[in-house]
């Protein structure tokens, strides 16, 4: 899903301070997010790390699981939701086999809402084996930027969320070795989930 890009106002939060759950905000400079859907996939994807409920996570601790990467924010009021809800149900529908290989990661672009603890309670409600991880927005915008992904700040009128967040609504399938081998449209069908997952998981390591 891609909206109009436009220029985002965003809070800093250190890494330190959001890894202890004590989110502090700083003043900073309009930040621009690009939109690049264009990007080939050979050309996507990269290690990151980030914090979530239980410390840093990085893309290379699953090394040897296939990983479905997806960006949005725990408020999102109905493209996450949908989503992370299709996701489950292929997730439902596999093996313990199956699912020992494999690793969910959801990345919120809204570290100033979205504490570790937050992001824990959301993401095990659709799934246990999806967490949630975010960080800095220093450290997060070159994430979404190296995965071809999109996000942007809005506000609101007459709201009591104040803002939203819109953004890519793609789901990024990794190999075992952490190369990004399948894109996922927005709404794809648990059936469509379950055949690049183990298309992934088929891939000699």
């Amino acid at each position: 899903m891609k909206l109009k890009p436009c220029l985002l106002s965003l809070l800093l939060v250190s890494p330190l301070s959001y890894a202890q759950n004590q989110i502090v905000e700083v003043p900073s400079a309009d930040i621009t997010i690009s939109e690049d859907q264009a990007r080939p996939m050979s050309e996507r994807g990269g290690e990151f790390s980030l914090f979530g409920s239980e410390g840093m996570v990085s893309l290379s601790d699953f090394r040897g699981k296939v990983v479905a990467i997806y960006f949005g924010y725990t408020q999102c009021p109905d493209v996450c939701p949908t989503n992370l809800s299709l996701l489950s149900s292929a997730l439902k529908q596999m093996t313990e086999d199956e699912l020992a290989q494999f690793q969910g990661i959801f990345i919120s672009v809204d570290p100033g809402r979205d504490d570790p603890q937050t992001l824990e309670k959301y993401t095990q409600f659709f799934h246990p084996k999806i967490m949630g991880i975010s960080g800095a927005p220093n450290d997060l915008d070159p994430i979404v930027a190296n995965y071809g992904a999109y996000y942007e700040k809005m506000a609101y009128s007459n709201s009591a969320m104040i803002y939203g967040i819109a953004h890519t609504s793609e789901i990024y399938v990794m190999d075992r070795n952490g190369k990004m081998v399948g894109i996922l449209p927005h709404a794809a069908s648990p059936k469509e989930i379950m055949r690049q997952l183990r298309a992934a998981m088929a891939l000699t390591e």
